[in-house]
């Protein structure tokens, strides 16, 4: 299994714990095409004593309490200026952000997605870039990697490491005698004993088309044999392969095990279940770690790697987030400051300490055992979210495909190889490895 590797400075003492995309949720949507005049330089805005106010957006309304910490001890060390924080929905987020940007009134500094969508609104010139901030330096070249643009430049200040995972409540298992699934069949064997006993075996819902590909990013590595991924990227297989297909038919084999409503459920309806013991199992990112301990802190919780077919576990990863800067901003000098601060370990402890998440400035630790034991994995026995790190791109996405193809398969409109055609037929438009 190839890994995505984490320099072991950022992820393995790096911890905190781990959103839609999250997560990171949502996918990335075409950016429109910037107008009026062009980027000014990095030093053109507001500087000295004067007061300003910078405005920052994020999809992370969950985490709004969380950053008027970290920004309050920013405010303290720059007293001039001051940061209106305002996140928007997740799935909203990218079309609201696209809007603001192509009317020139966007935010000053604004969260980023990872790889594809949020390089192209470097390449549509909507940022400012950062290869001159403080720090930027000192992160893993394949963790600047998903904020790097076609030129080379970074455009984005990593924020966290994020992994997904099955989640499982210790004391549903233990009361059952269950352990951790070592192999597909071992997961499908506890999730029928789970149901046979009344406990819904796996929170899940089919509303919100990131999570389904979410999961599938969970999943799909257990089909995939060690070479698959190195063949995908050379263009000898493609998404129509028996790993591919085999992956998607195991979606459609867990639908037994699934909530009886699962197709209208959302992330809130899938994390209350699993956080209030009516379900046993829930498939998700390390982003939603805090959103757990705050809805039940005493739920005994754990998470198990994905249990390959070739005996292995691994864990699915990537970098989620960064922050940027407008290029059209009128105040870049105070969000370079900004930018600064992000890159320092001071950030990186508070995000860490407030979000229960990875930071991705490295040298944080984290005093989290089940942060910890998600670094770790990250380092030692990780596979890339195929579809955030290397389907991202195409009009819609093929990773949107996917999604949309999933739902209509949860819908009993499509089949397992309809979808995987269709999504086959999304990378093959643009791929390049499909376009030799």
């Amino acid at each position: 299994m190839k890994q995505f590797r984490f320099h072991a400075a950022a992820s393995v003492v790096l911890a905190a714990a781990m959103a839609l995309a999250g997560c990171s949720g949502g996918g990335g949507t075409e950016p429109a095409k910037p107008g009026g005049e062009p980027a000014g330089n990095a030093s053109g805005g507001q500087g000295g004593g004067q007061q300003v106010t910078l405005s920052m957006h994020s999809w992370r309304v969950e985490d709004t309490e969380g950053y008027k910490q970290i920004i309050k001890a920013f405010e303290a060390d720059n007293p001039n200026i001051k940061i209106e924080f305002k996140p928007f929905k997740a799935t909203e987020y990218n079309t609201i952000l696209n809007t603001a940007l192509q009317s020139d009134s966007g935010p000053d500094i604004l969260q980023l997605r990872p790889y594809a969508p949020g390089v192209s609104l470097a390449e549509a010139g909507y940022l400012e870039p950062l290869d001159g901030v403080a720090g930027i330096s000192s992160f893993p070249k394949d963790v600047l990697a998903a904020a790097t643009g076609k030129d080379g430049k970074v455009y984005g200040v990593p924020l966290s490491l994020n992994s997904t995972q099955f989640y499982y409540n210790k004391k549903i298992f233990e009361e059952n005698g269950l352990k951790e699934p070592k192999s597909w069949d071992e997961l499908i064997a506890t999730s029928k004993a789970l149901k046979e006993k009344g406990i819904v075996p796996i929170s899940f819902g089919a509303k919100e088309g990131w999570l389904l590909s979410l999961s599938h990013g969970v999943i799909a590595p257990a089909s995939y044999n060690s070479d698959y991924l190195d063949k995908l990227q050379k263009g000898e297989t493609d998404l129509k392969s028996p790993e591919f297909l085999g992956s998607v038919q195991r979606m459609q084999e867990l639908i037994p095990y699934f909530p009886e409503n699962y197709v209208g459920l959302e992330l809130n309806d899938m994390r209350t279940l699993f956080a209030t013991g009516k379900a046993a199992m829930f498939i998700n990112g390390s982003f939603e770690l805090e959103g757990i301990k705050k809805l039940n802190p005493d739920l005994q919780l754990d998470f198990f790697p994905m249990p390959t077919d070739d005996g292995k576990a691994v864990i699915t990863t990537w970098v989620d987030g960064s922050y940027a800067v407008n290029s059209k901003s009128k105040h870049k000098q105070e969000a370079m400051k900004f930018m600064e601060f992000m890159a320092t370990k001071k950030f990186g402890e508070l995000f860490a300490n407030q979000f229960k998440r990875i930071s991705a400035v490295p040298g944080v630790t984290t005093d989290d055992p089940l942060v910890n034991k998600m670094a770790e994995l990250s380092q030692s026995s990780s596979t890339p979210y195929l579809m955030v790190v290397h389907f991202a791109e195409g009009k819609p996405t093929t990773k949107q495909t996917l999604e949309n193809a999933l739902q209509g398969m949860y819908l009993g409109k499509m089949s397992p190889e309809q979808v995987v055609d269709e999504v086959q037929k999304s990378a093959a438009t643009w791929y390049p490895p499909f376009k030799k």
